[in-house]
């Protein structure tokens, strides 16, 4: 019996360090010796979709993918993602996708723009726009260039990273946007 504990208790203490040994090895990953620890937090953010409210029964949506890499944090031209939006009433309306151009953040606030890539409003592809998001929970708000300048086919392109004041709301229960807040170097 003392015999059988004693190997027992050899065999315990091998597969132990076996267990830490290769537990090291792979939490060392490739970079053996490197600390390891979070990747870096993104410059900032801008995700999310939801539906504007209108009490008229608006379909509009705009959906947001927009990231600017820790890397980029002294630059937000360097911002890169999509944003996605349409609006439909009575069998009307349109849809466009724009590639980001530009991403500011500050606090739970986002301005974003981009060239419309993909739609079905005739001429509107090639054009910038720009959009704000405040981000306040399940109440946020949205406003966006073409309210002052006019449809993105007939009126005047902002510049980079330019929107408007969120002055629309989203329905209630249909989504929330996220912003992860710019901090640059300064």
């Amino acid at each position: 019996m003392q015999r059988s504990r004693t190997t027992t208790a050899a065999l315990c203490a091998a597969l132990l360090l076996t267990a830490v040994t290769t537990g090291a090895a792979v939490a060392s990953g490739p970079h053996e010796g490197t600390p390891q620890g979070p990747p870096p937090r993104e410059a900032a953010a801008l995700t999310g979709s939801a539906k504007l409210y209108r009490s008229a029964g608006d379909d509009i949506t705009f959906t947001f993918d927009a990231h600017l890499a820790a890397e980029h944090d002294d630059n937000p031209l360097q911002a890169t993602g999509t944003f996605e939006f349409s609006h439909y009433l009575d069998g009307g309306g349109a849809r466009a996708k724009a590639t980001v151009d530009c991403l500011l953040t500050g606090g739970d606030v986002a301005v974003v723009s981009g060239v419309i890539t993909d739609s079905d409003l005739p001429g509107a592809e090639g054009r910038r726009v720009g959009v704000t998001v405040h981000d306040l929970g399940r109440h946020d708000r949205l406003g966006y260039s073409w309210a002052a300048t006019g449809s993105p086919v007939e009126g005047g392109e902002p510049p980079e990273c330019v929107g408007s004041a969120p002055f629309e709301k989203v329905r209630k229960g249909t989504g929330d946007f996220t912003v992860v807040p710019w901090r640059p170097r300064l």
